[in-house]
């Protein structure tokens, strides 16, 4: 009969049989000690895995690497979930058409690419400008533009809203304009007003200055230069200072898309149309020197002959080309005895006639005038050569070739 075999169990309570005249005292607590005929006991298996192998190949391991078995590495256990993840990610995004690595498209032509200003501010812009020689509703809306992006963002105290107004300026500027019952640099329309009435402020400033010829330059740029560096800085240099060039290069940078802006929103047709509205400022227009670059018949300087000049003997009659206001008369240094009438708006944009050279004046500053009002009399004062009719006329403060608006034309 045979002898009854005892049995031990390790921790996981896996039972081994135990050799004939053994107990289990005999063998090791943790059942890794040798067995009576001194070879070790088989390695405890862990729950779930396949028994050790048996064999060649089992007894030409070695002691230590059959006790110790290596578990997965960093790279399986890290990064390998972490490619397969961001694969599965690509493939989804591509199957539904989320991935899309093209680059952004463009405005369409003729699209404005303004973001942070629709065009409900179109007509607030235009009705901050109607009575602003040189100052359109597009560089009202690229100043702004300039000054916060359009953004009532600022973490200044000092100057709120999208026009950056201080609290002094506002008291001088700003209105309740929208009739809301509040007036506030924080609220767009009234910021939008209030700016408007601050440049237009200084491009009369300026073009009174350009008409006596002391400062040379676009309106506009000037006007702009002014806001910077102030009207005083502006009329000291005669033309844009140096610290307010940057600034008016910006302005005039963003000028396009605003432009496009207000094309996108034209206002009701007023009843007027750009073309040839002017009657001939004296009797014969016979044209001695055209508009466009030219070299100076006293000065030798070549640049824009900013007008026409007639012909006409001294003491010749000079009469209004269109009804308007009479914005300038005076004696000036390069136009001698000049005369600048404001024609009001056409087609959104202000139009203004100039007669210079005059030998006398017959209207006075603030003076309203019909069509072929008489405003003076054909000379030669100021820089000029011999008796004749110095003509311009100005669109938004942009000089433009008078014979086109002209009636008459001009040969």
């Amino acid at each position: 009969m045979e002898p009854a075999r005892h049995v031990t169990k390790d921790r996981d309570g896996t039972a081994y049989p135990l050799a004939a005249g053994t107990t289990g005292s005999e063998a090791t607590h943790d059942g890794h000690g040798p067995g009576a005929d001194g070879t070790p006991p088989p390695e405890p298996r862990i729950p779930g895995t396949a028994p050790a192998p048996e064999g060649p190949a089992a007894e030409g391991a070695s002691p230590a690497k059959s006790r110790r078995r290596r578990g997965p590495g960093p790279f399986v256990l890290i990064v390998l979930p972490s490619l397969v993840t961001l694969a599965g990610v690509f493939a989804f995004l591509s199957l539904t058409g989320s991935l899309d690595t093209s680059p952004a498209p463009g405005p369409a032509p003729g699209q404005s690419a303004v973001s942070n200003v629709d065009g409900s501010y179109v007509p607030w812009l235009r009705r901050a400008t109607a009575d602003c020689p040189g100052v359109t509703p597009a560089l009202l809306a690229a100043h702004i533009d300039q000054l916060s992006g359009w953004q009532d963002d600022t973490a200044s105290l000092a100057e709120q809203g999208v026009a950056r107004f201080t609290e002094a300026g506002w008291k001088t500027w700003g209105r309740d304009d929208d009739g809301n019952g509040t007036s506030s640099p924080r609220d767009v329309a009234d910021a939008i007003m209030a700016l408007g009435r601050q440049d237009c402020s200084l491009a009369e400033k300026m073009t009174a200055l350009r008409t006596k010829g002391t400062v040379n330059g676009d309106v506009a740029d000037l006007t702009l230069a002014a806001y910077v560096a102030g009207a005083d800085q502006v009329r000291e240099a005669g033309k844009i200072p140096a610290p307010a060039r940057a600034f008016v290069a910006g302005v005039k940078k963003r000028l396009p898309q605003y432009d496009a802006l207000v094309r996108q929103n034209p206002e009701q047709d007023n009843g007027r149309a750009a073309g040839a509205l002017l009657t001939p400022p004296v009797t014969a227009l016979t044209v001695t020197s055209p508009f466009g670059s030219r070299a100076h018949p006293l000065t030798g300087v070549t640049k824009l002959h900013t007008g026409v000049d007639f012909g006409a003997p001294q003491g010749a009659q000079v009469s209004a080309a269109w009804e308007g206001r009479v914005q300038f008369a005076g004696l000036t240094t390069a136009y001698g005895y000049r005369v600048v009438i404001d024609h009001g708006t056409v087609d959104g944009k202000r139009l203004e006639s100039t007669y210079s050279h005059l030998s006398a004046l017959q209207v006075t500053t603030g003076q309203s005038v019909t069509t072929g009002h008489p405003v003076g009399f054909v000379g030669s004062t100021g820089l000029s050569t011999g008796p004749h009719l110095h003509f311009e006329v100005l669109l938004d403060g942009q000089y433009t070739d008078p014979t086109a608006w002209l009636t008459g034309g001009g040969q």
